[in-house]
């Protein structure tokens, strides 16, 4: 007889940025028990699933206590003898419980924590790695044969609301694509940001870090940003667009105007329309070897979501993170205006791990790219990395190549790569957004 939920803890725990999170833990009836952790954002979309935080000012107003008090007042009460392998029946128990539409009741936080808790708990009973108890459940318990390892978007330079410094775009990224297996991936992007800090060194710069652990200088441009990172590769002794790639996360939202209708580039001292940000995008891409750009427009400039896509979408991957997270009414708003051609993934913007499973369906049924993501404020769980694993997402977003926050998801995709031994595959081209409208990706891995 299968075992069945008989208690639910909870307790907060500080995340990267010092400020107290969720961790749940969950207890089977024979003794088994998991925990899982949820991260934080800074930049947030307006839509976002809420993150519930105590009205008191203890924690700088950030305390967690009414979410912990609704997982054991509410949550546990309601979910306890059910079974932990019927994750979708949990995850919606939760969701009527709440009965928001944006989970501002119980609280975001609160229910991502169990339904992480959940799939941990489900994973160990059955002695199984996390990513291949996700990829069952998805597969209906087929077997892995091969898998896909995710190209990793690795965020080496921070400005916007990651950091406190002069520069707009909020992260420049390098994606080490040119490589047949992710531990040289990973190597190669450690290597590069090493070389990058020798080069702002050099050039007396500063050296501190951001929010997600890129270098946070105060620099003269924009550009000046891609061109140190440029320099860096090479000076790494490894080759820009052959062998990495260069992504941005502009976090747009962050940059607008309402009012006058504008992004402001302090850097640069501009104040741009919609259509010269995207002028301004297409002279990048000509440049320099911008792969994608995630964030490029304001979460409600809708019709110029779509002009930006029309313009690059065939060259570059045009993500969607503020504009549809994780949310599949709004994904399908944006595949129906054709204003994306790839989606950023982040759990705690729905606030379950079903819910998240449709998006990346409806995603992948789509042919968009899809890309599992952190947030800034991190803890040291790695359900991602797992995740982008069993999804066969094909690219992750989890920071750069220090702090345990961020080194923790790399590290755990260093070790699901070592189990998988020959069954493990890196991703390639066919997993962007952009390019061949032939891409196989990954539309018969997930089934409707």
């Amino acid at each position: 007889m299968f075992p069945t939920i008989n208690n639910i803890f909870a307790q907060h725990i500080l995340d990267s940025r010092g400020n107290p999170t969720v961790e749940a833990t969950l207890e089977l009836s024979d003794g088994t028990h998991a925990s899982a952790s949820v991260p934080s954002g800074a930049s947030t979309g307006d839509r976002e699933a809420v993150e519930l935080r105590d009205k008191s000012k203890a924690w700088n107003k950030k305390g967690v206590s009414d979410a912990i008090n609704n997982i054991h007042q509410h949550i546990a009460p309601s979910l306890k003898g059910m079974s932990p392998f019927n994750i979708a029946l949990i995850d919606q128990t939760m969701i009527e419980l709440d009965n928001t539409h944006n989970k501002s009741k119980l609280g975001a936080n609160a229910i991502l924590a169990v339904s992480l808790a959940n799939i941990h708990i489900g994973a160990k009973y059955n002695k199984q790695q996390l990513f291949e108890y996700i990829y069952e459940y998805i597969n209906d318990s087929e077997r892995i044969s091969k898998i896909i390892m995710p190209i990793p978007m690795m965020n080496i330079l921070n400005g916007g609301s990651h950091a406190d410094n002069n520069v707009d775009i909020q992260e420049f990224m390098i994606m080490p694509t040119g490589f047949s297996c992710y531990s040289d991936a990973l190597k190669a992007g450690a290597e590069i940001f090493h070389s990058l800090k020798n080069i702002l060194k050099s050039n007396n710069y500063s050296t501190t870090i951001g929010d997600e652990g890129g270098f946070a200088p105060s620099l003269k441009s924009n550009e000046e940003a891609i061109e140190l990172i440029l320099e860096a590769i090479v000076k790494a002794n490894y080759k820009p667009k052959k062998q990495i790639l260069l992504a941005l996360d502009v976090a747009a939202s962050e940059l607008y105007d309402s009012v006058n209708q504008t992004y402001k580039l302090t850097s640069e001292n501009k104040k741009l329309s919609s259509t010269e940000l995207i002028e301004y995008y297409e002279t990048l891409c000509k440049q320099y070897p911008i792969i994608s750009i995630e964030d490029g427009l304001d979460q409600n400039d809708w019709k110029h979501w779509k002009i930006l896509n029309k313009l690059l979408g065939d060259k570059v991957q045009i993500v969607g993170d503020d504009l549809t997270v994780t949310n599949t009414k709004l994904l399908n708003k944006a595949i129906n205006n054709d204003s994306i051609n790839a989606i950023l993934i982040k759990l705690n913007q729905i606030g379950t791990f079903t819910e998240t499973l449709n998006a990346i369906r409806l995603a992948q049924k789509n042919n968009l790219g899809v890309i599992i993501s952190h947030r800034s404020g991190e803890t040291e769980d790695t359900t991602i990395a797992d995740l982008a694993v069993a999804t066969q997402a094909g690219q992750i977003k989890t920071g750069s190549l220090c702090r345990t926050d961020r080194t923790a998801k790399y590290n755990q995709l260093l070790r699901i790569e070592n189990y998988l031994q020959n069954k493990a595959n890196y991703a390639d081209e066919r997993y962007f957004g952009c390019g061949k409208k032939e891409k196989k990706h990954l539309k018969n891995i997930i089934k409707n």
